[in-house]
């Protein structure tokens, strides 16, 4: 690396020392960006984790990333996505391919968020999430790779805020992994066979490959989730009861679950027998597109 440049993990102060990038403002950067290639920046090696009172103030955290018009997000009518069966056609590929990045960018952004609405979580939760918010900016790399390789690029179709629109209920540490970790994170171990054979059965191998790289990497972030879980509960509670607990509405429980639920990558993260019961249960209730069906006797299922 030529000397007039600075190591990537720091910034050159106006007097020419060196400035190691705080997380803070790495996180705010990630969330508040309007620009792509900010968002999905390589993270410093070496960050630092120091905390000021600004940070702790609260009152100015974003509910709403900041993007480019071409990646505004809009409602779920206008950012139709094909079915998987769509993958042999160039056309849906793309879309496809382009649903697939805005979901990994907005894990990323909230992954970024969680670290500025949770200053004072424990520091070991802290770099969990600094390091799947890493995870996260290199999935939205491969995707838009795999949707370059096709011809498209990210900001061609409309996208939708499906994980951001379910954040307002979440006020704590344990709300946050129950929702990402848990429930989406957790579903994705479903999804994510069904979308790997699509490509294969598309004629698209490479994309394939992507999409079981990110499988391998969502097993660490459920584990993440259920080793918090356990950290954050009440010692008289179950797993299960924690969980539930710390839904927030509109999530529930079927949400935690793909269209053909397995539970033996549940087994091997750690997950207790009741609560993969309670998931099979929960999957049973649970209709196209994630809706929640009702119990007998009209009562609703959470």
């Amino acid at each position: 690396m030529p000397e007039s440049e600075p190591p990537p993990n720091r910034l050159r102060a106006p007097s020419g020392a060196a400035l190691t990038v705080r997380v803070q403002d790495f996180a705010r950067a990630v969330v508040t960006s309007p620009e792509l290639e900010i968002k999905l920046k390589r993270a410093p090696n070496s960050p630092s984790w120091s905390l000021r009172d600004e940070d702790l103030d609260l009152s100015d955290l974003p509910r709403t990333p900041t993007r480019a018009p071409s990646m505004q997000i809009v409602g779920p009518r206008k950012a139709k996505i094909p079915s998987l069966q769509g993958w042999a056609d160039p056309s849906q590929r793309r879309k496809i391919l382009h649903a697939l990045t805005n979901h990994e960018l907005q894990a990323a952004e909230l992954f970024a968020w969680a670290l500025l609405a949770f200053p004072a979580a424990p520091e070991a939760f802290r770099r969990g999430l600094w390091e799947i918010m890493q995870d996260e900016q290199r999935h939205t790399r491969m995707y838009r790779a795999r949707l370059q390789a096709h011809g498209g690029e990210f900001g061609d179709y409309p996208v939708s805020g499906h994980f951001w629109h379910k954040i307002g209920g979440i006020v704590s540490p344990t709300h946050f992994i129950c929702a990402m970790s848990l429930t989406f994170e957790n579903a994705n171990l479903d999804h994510t066979v069904e979308s790997s054979q699509a490509a294969l059965v598309g004629g698209d191998p490479g994309s394939a490959v992507v999409i079981d790289q990110v499988r391998r990497d969502e097993m660490n972030h459920v584990r993440f989730g259920w080793h918090w879980l356990r950290h954050f509960k009440r010692p008289e509670q179950s797993m299960w009861e924690a969980y539930r607990e710390s839904l927030a509405v509109p999530l529930h429980a079927g949400r935690a679950t793909g269209k053909n639920f397995d539970p033996d990558p549940r087994r091997e993260i750690g997950f207790d027998e009741n609560f993969i019961e309670e998931l099979r249960r929960a999957h049973a209730h649970t209709g196209p597109g994630g809706h929640r069906l009702d119990k007998p006797g009209g009562q609703p299922l959470r």
